[in-house]
C-alpha cells in the first residue's frame, strides 16, 4: 500500500528566541535560518523516513524550488506536486524559545490554490487500500476526503490548523484522527483531554483516533479499546517537527501490522529524538536511527 499525503509546502523562516516577541515588542533574534517545511512535507518524510512507500501532492510557486530537491532527497515522490510560476509559496514565521518551544504564522500561497482538476489528477494514480493523508493547511479537504473515500483509500486527517471552515466540514469519512490535545479540545469542545477523547469518540463513532498530551504521552482509540504511551526522556531543542514525525512513524506502524503499544513506541521516540534536533524536516530520524537509540519513559 501507499502513502499520498496531499498537503502543504512551506518555505520556514525560524527565528531562536529568548522570549516569544509581545504585543509592542521589537525583539532581536539570536539566530535565524531558511529551512523547508510545511505540515504535508515534513509528514511525507516523517512517512518515508519510517518505511513507507510515500508520494507527495501539493502545489508551490517558482521560489519552492528548494522543497522539491528536499523531497528527492528523501526519496519521496513528487510527481504530484504542481508549480505555479505566479504566485508565492506558502511560508511560515516561527519562533523558537530557548526552552525549544514554537510559535507559528503561516502564510497559505500556492498551498491554497490546488484545484478539484489537479486534485483529480492525482486521485486517479491510487486506489483501494491505500492512505491520503491530509491536514487543514491547503484548500478543498473537504472535496479530497469525499473523493478519496469514494475510490476505496484509508483517510488519515491531522486537523490543523483548526479554523471555521474545518469546522463546518463534514469529517464522517476520515478512518483516522490524529491531534494534539489542543486540537482535539477545540473540535470537541472540551478542556479535559479525557472528556474531549470521549466526546470525539461520540461524535465519529467510525473512526480512530489519536491524541498526543505533550508530556502526559498519547491515547489511540482502535475501534474497540483505549491505548496509552507515554513520553520518553530528552532534552527538547526544537518542537517544532514533533507532531509531524509522530504522525509519519505512526501511520507506517499501522501499514506494517505493528501492535497498537508498538506503533505507539515508535512514534513517541521518533518524535523525541527529532525534538533533541534543531529544524523540521532535517530533526527527524530514519527507521534504523528509532530502533537503534536506546531512550527511558519518562
Amino acid at each position: 500500500m501507499k502513502i499520498l499525503v496531499f498537503g502543504s509546502l512551506n518555505i520556514d523562516r525560524r527565528y531562536i528566541v529568548d522570549h516569544f516577541v509581545q504585543p509592542g515588542e521589537t525583539l532581536s533574534s539570536l539566530d535565524v535560518g531558511t529551512f523547508s517545511g510545511g505540515k504535508g512535507l515534513n509528514q511525507a518524510i516523517a512517512c518515508k523516513k519510517a518505511g513507507s512507500d510515500v508520494y507527495m501532492a501539493g502545489k508551490i510557486g517558482k521560489d519552492g524550488a528548494f522543497l522539491l530537491a528536499e523531497l528527492k532527497d528523501a526519496d519521496v515522490s513528487t510527481k504530484h506536486v504542481f508549480i505555479d510560476e505566479d504566485m508565492m509559496s506558502g511560508h511560515a514565521i516561527i519562533q523558537v524559545d530557548t526552552n525549544g518551544q514554537n510559535c507559528i504564522i503561516t502564510y497559505g500561497g500556492t498551498n491554497r490554490a490546488i484545484t478539484k482538476e489537479e486534485i483529480d489528477e492525482v486521485l486517479a494514480d491510487f486506489s483501494a487500500g491505500d492512505i491520503i493523508l491530509m491536514q487543514n493547511e491547503i484548500n478543498s479537504m473537504e472535496y479530497i476526503i469525499e473523493q478519496a473515500h469514494a475510490k476505496g483509500m484509508l483517510v488519515a486527517l491531522n486537523p490543523s490548523p483548526i479554523d471555521d471552515a474545518l469546522m463546518n466540514s463534514d469529517l464522517s469519512k476520515v478512518t483516522y484522527f490524529i491531534m494534539n490535545e489542543v486540537e482535539a479540545a477545540r473540535i470537541s469542545g472540551k478542556a479535559d483531554v479525557t472528556e474531549a477523547f470521549d466526546v470525539l469518540r461520540a461524535k465519529y463513532p467510525q473512526s480512530k483516533i489519536v491524541i498526543t498530551m505533550g508530556g502526559d504521552g498519547s491515547m489511540f482509540f482502535d475501534g474497540e479499546k483505549i491505548w496509552r504511551h507515554g513520553i520518553y526522556k530528552v532534552k527538547a531543542v526544537d518542537t517544532t517537527a514533533a507532531g509531524d514525525t509522530f504522525t509519519g512513524y505512526f501511520l507506517n506502524g499501522l501499514l506494517e501490522g505493528l501492535q497498537p503499544l508498538e506503533i505507539m513506541s515508535q512514534a513517541a521516540k521518533a518524535s523525541a529524538i527529532a525534538v533533541s534536533q534543531p529544524g523540521a524536516a532535517d530533526s527527524i530520524p530514519t527507521k534504523d536511527v528509532v530502533l537503534a537509540t536506546q531512550l527511558e519513559l519518562k
